[in-house]
């Protein structure tokens, strides 16, 4: 969905009336939840005219704590959402740990070391002892 910028749109913040969703929600309480995303026409009733979508949801842990994954399955009903979950879920979670070694891999590769050359002396006591080592520690 993208938005105007909010000098542009004020506060015009109007549905799109052709692109709406009945979410319900099902979960088996161990391994994730699947939300399902029935089209509906503005009136309520159901839109056959497009397929239902399934999102899956599910957590891994992490250093930081929970981190949720989201990802879309592709299937013609709740039966094959639910069959295709495991295998979008491993998916979801591989496509998620490549995301976050690549920020991390970006992160790493910004840090500004005070004191290794080039910094107008901010480094080794110049500024107040700003040395520090220079070393990021991501989860």
């Amino acid at each position: 969905m993208a938005l105007r910028p909010p000098e542009e749109r004020g506060t015009d913040a109007q549905m799109d009336a052709d692109n709406l969703y009945r979410e319900e929600i099902v979960t088996d309480r161990k391994v994730g939840t699947l939300r399902m995303m029935t089209p509906i026409k503005s009136d309520g009733s159901a839109d056959g005219a497009r397929p239902t979508l399934f999102i899956g949801e599910a957590q891994i842990m992490t250093q930081a704590g929970p981190l949720p994954i989201n990802f879309e399955i592709e299937a013609a009903n709740l039966a094959g959402a639910i069959a295709g979950f495991g295998e979008a879920a491993k998916e979801g979670v591989e496509r998620t740990v490549r995301e976050l070694q690549e920020l991390r891999r970006q992160q790493q590769s910004s840090i500004v070391v005070p004191g290794a050359g080039g910094m107008g002396g901010l480094g080794g006591g110049g500024m107040g002892g700003l040395g520090g080592g220079g070393k990021l520690q991501l989860p």
